[in-house]
């Protein structure tokens, strides 16, 4: 027994001496030492140096004269592109004239569409000019504008998807083909009525934009008569767009004869000479047309 406490007691000192050796030895020098500190500091030190290093090398780039050269260079060149385009487009294109057309209110479109179903009751027909310069449509109900035939186009493309549909033959490919053949006939029509004023050699302040104006506003009788004959029947279509082709005819010989007759036919004295009456038969041809165009281009809408 005292073996063996002796044993065990000369065991048990040398852990101790272990034990307090190795906190001894934790406490004073360390196995590893810490660079968390060090390595913040670089990193703050890395921010505060990496904005001043860029802003000093960016002020070095806009204080270097070619920079600065070349900037000015690249904008002279970016604005003479700008001018050259805008000089080519608006040579086909013309931009600037487009804005007057669509220089409309809701007042002018309201009186524009009560002018093409009801034209028999307006008297004074002469556009109003202020310097020598057409006076925009919305103080003039007279002047052509494009905002109704392009909006009534549009809505004659819905309104035959509508029919269509109605007929159970409605399908993408089909209204394609009915917007694109209403396109062409229009296009076809202003061409024609050109190259009939080249050939008469009427001399007339008539733009391609104002026949496009005029040759589309019977798609406003269109319309109507679609509609009435989607909601009333064939007989209602047929009505409808009987009063709505007399409308545009009416419209059309009085609006024209302004611009393609003489000052005489225009202040309503006799027209005399042949060169009249081919503007004559002109302006009625040119009116007579319409109607042929809104009934081929509406009568398979309505069963």
């Amino acid at each position: 027994m005292d073996y063996t406490a002796t044993q065990s007691g000369f065991r048990q000192q040398p852990n101790m001496r272990l034990r307090n050796s190795s906190v001894d030895g934790s406490e004073g020098s360390q196995l590893f030492e810490d660079t968390s500190g060090a390595a913040a500091g670089s990193q703050t030190g890395n921010q505060q140096a990496g904005p001043q290093a860029a802003g000093f090398s960016g002020q070095s780039i806009l204080s270097d004269p070619m920079s600065n050269l070349a900037m000015a260079y690249g904008s002279s060149l970016a604005s003479q592109g700008r001018e050259m385009v805008d000089k080519n487009l608006d040579r086909f294109i013309p931009i600037s004239k487009l804005k007057y057309y669509f220089a409309v209110d809701t007042v002018y479109v309201g009186k524009k569409l009560g002018l093409l179903v009801f034209p028999y009751m307006h008297e004074n027909w002469e556009v109003s000019y202020q310097q020598d310069t057409p006076v925009a449509p919305r103080f003039d109900v007279n002047a052509p504008d494009l905002y109704i035939p392009s909006m009534g186009f549009i809505t004659y493309v819905l309104v035959a998807g509508l029919a269509l549909g109605t007929q159970n033959k409605f399908s993408p490919e089909l209204l394609g083909v009915q917007a694109s053949s209403a396109l062409v006939w229009l296009i076809m029509e202003v061409l024609a009525v050109l190259l009939s004023l080249y050939l008469v050699t009427v001399n007339t302040d008539l733009t391609t934009i104002d026949l496009l104006a005029f040759s589309g506003y019977k798609y406003v009788g269109m319309i109507i008569g679609v509609v009435a004959g989607l909601l009333f029947g064939r007989p209602a279509y047929y009505l409808s767009l009987l009063w709505c082709c007399a409308a545009i005819f009416v419209f059309m010989i009085r609006t024209l004869r302004l611009k393609l007759l003489s000052e005489a036919a225009a202040e309503g004295r006799l027209v005399r000479g042949t060169r009249n009456q081919l503007r004559m038969y002109l302006t009625m041809s040119i009116a007579a047309a319409q109607p042929v165009f809104m009934y081929w281009l509406t009568y398979h809408l309505v069963r």
